[in-house]
């Protein structure tokens, strides 16, 4: 390990001047205790005086389990299944195609600018905090607040809609099996969600431990699924599409003209799937060595997502017959319909169940990075009743509360579905604007400001323009996914993501004037902190960092 005295200097000197050279723990078993700094391990020690953090969790995840966690987040194979009928009303075949070829190398631009960052900063406060290192100090409270509103909204929408769609596969299962004589409502999707989601909470009221254990394996039976599946398709398909058809074929059933511009809201399966790439930086806390295993995690990932989703895309539109059978099947679930048509009734079953335990997979994950958010972001005093969610439960050694209002967030937020179905989608749309946003506005910080730091994980003198072009692509798709995707505009079809970002940052710009702007002043230096009360913390940090509240 490390010692101290060479780890951080200024960090070192700091912590003597103000709490000696101890911190305050918990403990695996929830036991609080004090701990001499230079007894941490190394990750422990960078994290108390680098950035000045108590280590609260237990360092759990190795190589393998940090990059089967960083692919279960993405959860090609499901979901694909999910949001594929978005391309193919879009703009047909070659949307489903070429939509994720083009958005792909965006989002992998905007997956290594984020990778590099958390190199960088290896907290589970994610990008978030990075702003605190990056933007001048008198802006650090107004920017971290934006972002870290953006990211937990951003992460609630990932969840419900996989939730969501979770629950449309697994009914999707009950009607294959019924022989189609099983009606599926809203109702009832949403009563399936509901219990899907909290069997999600269920999972994540473990400790870190067993989490680790279920997450190592995930990737191996995902990639096996994935092959296998593609194999199935492309051998027992009958009656398959050319490839003028598979890579050329342009229609669209939105109603726009020209169908050129329909056929760029293909751009959100995409976005969707290849989204959160912080996820895995909110478990940096609970991993050795943080600042090279989760940079090389989230970029592997996400390139295994890029061309394995461009080359199931593929198989797909090879062997799905008449798209708009699959768009109008019984089952609600276009990608169940191809494998019932494919490979029969058995088949079906077995492949639409599998993407059901790989989209499990991901809410788990999800809701585990959803939770340390929630923990973080209370450690900060961000949130109402921050006291509440910063607690660490100690038979488990995590923080239940913030996993339990997360459950229950993302419970409310799909029962959108029950006034209107249609404006489901605008959750999935959030979910992609919101995040993206949330991971720009640091990347911005780093071109503007020039404080950045680089980890061990950086991309040398291509690291402005790949992050140029992820903020530039981020835009650009933003504004295509708050247009409306069906015209002409009606009350039931309308895009509602706009107005969900809108009231998002409404309650997060009154809430600041009305709490946030006299306590939040960003990022707060905890592990020397532990002994003062809350004005303390607040006034001290303003006079030493930040100045006044912006």
């Amino acid at each position: 390990m490390t010692d101290i005295t060479t780890a951080s200097p200024d960090g070192l000197h700091e912590l003597r001047n103000r709490h000696g050279r101890q911190v305050e723990i918990v403990g695996p078993d929830g036991q609080h205790k004090k701990i001499a700094v230079a007894d941490l391990t190394e990750a422990d020690n960078d994290l108390a005086v680098r950035f000045g953090y108590n280590p609260v969790f237990k360092r759990e995840f190795g190589y393998l389990a940090t990059f089967s966690f960083a692919v279960s987040i993405s959860g090609v194979f499901a979901t694909i299944m999910t949001t594929l009928s978005y391309p193919l009303e879009a703009g047909g075949s070659s949307a489903v195609v070429w939509c994720w070829a083009i958005s792909g190398f965006g989002c992998m631009c905007i997956a290594c600018s984020v990778a590099e960052l958390v190199s960088a900063y290896p907290t589970a406060g994610g990008l978030y905090f990075t702003i605190s290192r990056m933007a001048p100090s008198k802006w650090v409270p107004s920017i971290s607040w934006v972002t870290g509103w953006l990211n937990l909204i951003g992460q609630v929408a990932g969840v419900a809609s996989s939730e969501y769609g979770a629950a449309q596969m697994l009914l999707a299962a009950v009607s294959m099996s019924r022989n189609f004589n099983y009606t599926i409502t809203t109702d009832t999707t949403v009563g399936v969600m509901a219990a899907l989601t909290v069997s999600t909470g269920v999972v994540n009221s473990l400790s870190t431990y067993w989490m680790e254990k279920m997450t190592k394996w995930y990737v191996i039976f995902h990639i096996a699924v994935l092959v296998a599946c593609a194999i199935a398709l492309l051998v027992l398909t009958k009656d398959k599409h050319d490839a003028s058809y598979v890579f050329t074929h342009v229609e669209s059933t939105t109603g726009w003209t020209p169908i050129g511009f329909s056929w760029l809201f293909g751009f959100l399966s995409v976005s969707w799937t290849m989204t959160d790439y912080d996820a895995t930086a909110h478990i940096t806390e609970e991993m050795s060595e943080p600042e090279k295993k989760a940079p090389w995690a989230i970029s592997l990932a996400m390139l295994f997502t890029y061309i394995a989703g461009f080359l199931f895309n593929i198989v797909l539109c090879f062997c799905m017959g008449d798209a708009t059978a699959i768009l109008s099947s019984p089952m609600e679930q276009p990608v169940a319909q191809i494998f019932y048509n494919s490979l029969g009734k058995g088949g079906g079953m077995f492949f639409t169940i599998a993407a059901l335990l790989i989209i499990k997979f991901v809410t788990f994950t999800a809701m585990q990075s959803l939770g340390r958010t929630v923990f973080a972001f209370s450690r900060d005093r961000m949130l109402p009743f921050s006291n509440i969610w910063i607690k660490v439960t100690p038979w488990t050694g995590t923080p239940l509360y913030a996993v339990w209002i997360s459950v229950f967030f993302c419970i409310a937020i799909n029962l959108i579905a029950l006034g209107s179905y249609i404006a489901i989608s605008g959750i999935f749309t959030l979910c992609a604007i919101a995040l993206d946003w949330s991971y720009c506005i640091p990347i911005l910080c780093k071109l503007i400001f020039g404080n950045f730091e680089p980890g061990p994980w950086h991309m040398g003198a291509l690291s402005p323009w790949v992050n140029a072009w992820a903020c530039l692509w981020t835009l650009f798709v933003s504004i295509i996914f708050v247009l409306p995707t069906a015209m002409p505009v009606l009350p039931d079809n309308m895009n509602y993501a706009c107005v969900y970002l809108a009231a998002v940052l409404l309650f997060s710009l009154v809430y600041w004037f009305i709490r946030g702007k006299a306590v939040y002043t960003g990022p707060i230096t905890e592990a020397i902190a532990d002994d003062m009360s809350e004005e303390e913390v607040v006034i001290n940090d303003k006079k030493k960092d930040h100045g006044p509240s912006v």
